[in-house]
């Protein structure tokens, strides 16, 4: 059997699948750089809240803009939470979320 050629290895990964992951690479980079820089939509704001025009319907564009066109700041000060949510472009505060938020552990005395 010396004169017969062995057969080509076959590739590990496929064209495809090769495409498939390199797209997942890159979807997850934009999301790691979108939380990074404060996109107000990776960071557990509802659909509801996205009514960045104040006109009381939410809309696919106002969705889409909480991904590339607001950034929120949180700030925690003692049990009182702020979420300030501005225009990624000029920094202009289109609005802003206060709650307080008690600690169940405080509340029972136990830490």
């Amino acid at each position: 059997m010396a004169g017969f050629p062995t057969p080509a290895a076959r590739p590990r990964f496929s064209l495809r699948r090769k495409v498939l992951l390199g797209f997942v690479a890159v979807l997850l980079a934009a999301m790691a750089w979108l939380h990074f820089t404060g996109a107000a939509g990776t960071h557990g704001i509802s659909s509801e809240d996205m009514d960045w025009n104040g006109d009381g319907t939410v809309t696919e564009s106002e969705i889409a803009q909480a991904f590339y066109a607001v950034v929120v700041k949180q700030t925690k000060e003692g049990p009182r939470q702020c979420n300030t949510f501005a225009w990624r472009r000029n920094g202009e505060t289109i609005r802003m979320d206060c709650k307080t938020v008690f600690d169940a552990g405080a509340a029972s005395g136990k830490e």
